[in-house]
C-alpha cells in the first residue's frame, strides 16, 4: 500500500500537531509505510511555512525532513498529473486536484493507494480512498 500525503497531513505530522488524525499519524509513524508526497504538497507546505502559518520555523526544515526519510518518494507535477486534473471537477481547489490526481495515477498503475487527508471536499468526492 502507498500512502499519498496531503499538505495538512505533512505539516501537522512534522510539527506534532494534535489535529492530525490518529490513523494518519500511525501510518506516517510506521517504519514500513510507503509514503508519496506530491510535488504540489511539498511546494504548498514550504509556502505555508514561509508565511509563518505553522510552528515549523524554516522552510528548509520541511525539505530536510523529507530528504532524511527513506520511506518518502516525491511524485512530480508532470503532464500526466495535469491531464488527470481536468477530469476532477468534483474537487474545487487546484492543489487538491493535483494531489488526488497523483493518487489516481498511482492507482491506475496497479498500486494500492490511500490518501492521508482531512479535506472534506476530497473525502466527499469519493474519488480516492481516504484515511484520517
Amino acid at each position: 500500500m502507498k500512502y499519498v500525503i496531503d499538505t495538512h497531513a505533512l505539516i501537522w505530522f512534522l510539527e506534532g500537531n494534535t489535529r492530525l488524525g490518529a490513523n494518519a499519524k500511525a501510518l506516517l509513524s510506521h517504519p514500513d509505510s510507503q509514503l508519496v508526497i506530491p510535488a504540489t504538497t511539498l511546494a504548498e507546505a514550504v509556502w505555508i511555512v514561509e508565511r509563518g502559518r505553522t510552528s515549523i520555523p524554516h522552510p528548509q526544515d520541511i525539505i530536510s525532513a523529507v530528504e532524511a526519510d527513506s520511506r518518502v518518494v516525491i511524485y512530480p507535477l508532470d503532464k500526466d498529473v495535469i491531464a488527470m486534473t481536468m477530469s476532477l471537477s468534483a474537487i474545487h481547489e487546484m492543489h487538491d486536484r493535483q494531489i488526488v490526481a497523483t493518487a489516481l495515477l498511482l492507482a491506475n498503475n496497479g498500486d494500492g493507494v490511500q490518501l492521508l487527508t482531512c479535506d472534506q471536499n476530497i473525502t466527499a468526492s469519493g474519488l480516492v480512498s481516504v484515511i484520517w
